[in-house]
């Protein structure tokens, strides 16, 4: 499979709320610690949950 160019990559956009939010939850159901979540959150390319104070 050949490499993404520059504009294919420009052209992705963000995940929805809602699917990163579904993603979290799967990431964290098969993680075996908070270290291995994180990893695995990264290389889907989506940010740990905010916690609100």
């Amino acid at each position: 499979m050949p490499a993404k160019s520059e504009t294919e990559l420009d052209e992705l956009q963000s995940v929805a709320d809602d699917t990163a939010s579904q993603a979290r939850r799967v990431v964290a159901a098969y993680a075996n610690d908070a270290d291995e979540c994180r990893v695995f959150l990264s290389m889907l390319g989506i940010a740990p949950a905010k916690t609100e104070v």
